[in-house]
């Protein structure tokens, strides 16, 4: 198990007595939002593997927290543990958050998520970064949780990603998808993908992995016009490895989320799980200031998406980006 930046001190908090005639009033602490005073609070958070997009919605959802009024080393202690891509981790960093003294717990990808459900059943629990939350047993519906579990979807825009491939190769035929075959959320895009390639008239080649070091030798033993890469903790983890393979086999890398694009994928539309982990912070506000009831609180989208080109790695796989994909682009690395 690896915890990151242990965080025990707390700020004890004072109150100050107002003497009027006849009587005091004692000003409540947590009301409102914004950058207010909160009471103390301790936050537990389960990430499943480190990589930049897991770890941006992590500062995205302790951003929101400060905003609301919760720093860390004041009136907010974290406990941060990583699984380090290990279910059976996962699984004991549940456990022993279900018996610490948490106010409230986050998962970070849909395992922690599976385990935090699974394990923590008398206080909030929050995830963010989980594709199919329904799918994945952790609520009875998107709009209606009902029960102490709720959070945001990284559900991307499948469709939208494998029709890349076309625009940016119109001969294109077929595309390869690497993909772990534990990840339910990862099972959930590749559907999703195959549909929205028989709808271009591609051919996919899967290639399921179980761990990260495997991912090497799948995209090596792709033999396709493309790749494609969705949002899957161990193969984003060992993202390099594909990168390589895309370049040497001169084909474009397609992938699920706009981090992988600045580490050297070609394309996207994607999330921003910074801002994906701030929405789940602001849920995570609510909560602790409001009284929110996660049972009630409909599971939230991010409704926009970013559609992110590196030249510098179209350049590397051999691949001419049209002129049209680059004027529509959010953002271009070049």
């Amino acid at each position: 198990m690896k915890r990151l930046f242990p965080m025990t001190a707390a700020l004890a908090s004072t109150a100050l007595l107002l003497t009027a005639c006849g009587g005091s009033d004692t000003e409540p602490a947590g009301g409102g939002g914004g950058g207010e005073a909160a009471e103390e609070a301790t936050v537990g958070i389960s990430q499943f593997v480190e990589h930049p997009s897991l770890d941006s919605a992590r500062e995205g959802f302790l951003a929101a927290l400060e905003e609301g009024g919760y720093t860390e080393g004041e009136n907010l202690t974290v406990d941060l543990q990583n699984a380090s891509g290990d279910q059976g981790t996962s699984t004991s960093i549940a456990s022993n958050m279900a018996s610490s003294d948490a106010d409230l717990v986050l998962a970070i990808a849909t395992p922690s998520a599976q385990g935090l459900a699974q394990s923590v059943t008398d206080r909030p629990v929050l995830f963010t970064a989980v594709t199919d939350p329904v799918e994945a047993g952790l609520v009875d519906s998107l709009e209606s949780p009902g029960g102490n579990v709720t959070g945001t979807t990284d559900m991307n825009p499948v469709a939208e990603q494998i029709a890349l491939i076309k625009q940016l190769d119109p001969a294109a035929e077929s595309v390869g998808i690497i993909y772990s075959s534990g990840e339910t959320n990862s099972q959930v895009q590749v559907d999703l993908a195959k549909e929205a390639a028989a709808e271009e008239g591609l051919e996919v080649v899967e290639k399921s992995v179980t761990n990260t070091s495997e991912v090497a030798q799948a995209a090596e033993s792709l033999d396709t016009d493309a790749i494609y890469v969705p949002t899957d903790n161990k193969v984003v983890s060992g993202l390099e490895a594909v990168i390589s393979a895309a370049e040497s086999k001169k084909i474009p890398l397609i992938a699920g989320e706009g981090d992988s694009v600045e580490r050297g994928a070609l394309i996207t539309q994607g999330l921003d799980y910074e801002q994906l982990g701030r929405q789940t912070g602001e849920m995570a506000v609510r909560i602790l200031k409001e009284g929110g009831d996660p049972a009630s609180m409909p599971v939230e989208s991010q409704e926009d998406t970013q559609l992110i080109i590196n030249l510098q790695a179209a350049e590397r796989m051999g691949v001419e980006v049209p002129q049209e994909l680059r004027d529509s682009a959010d953002q271009v690395i070049e």
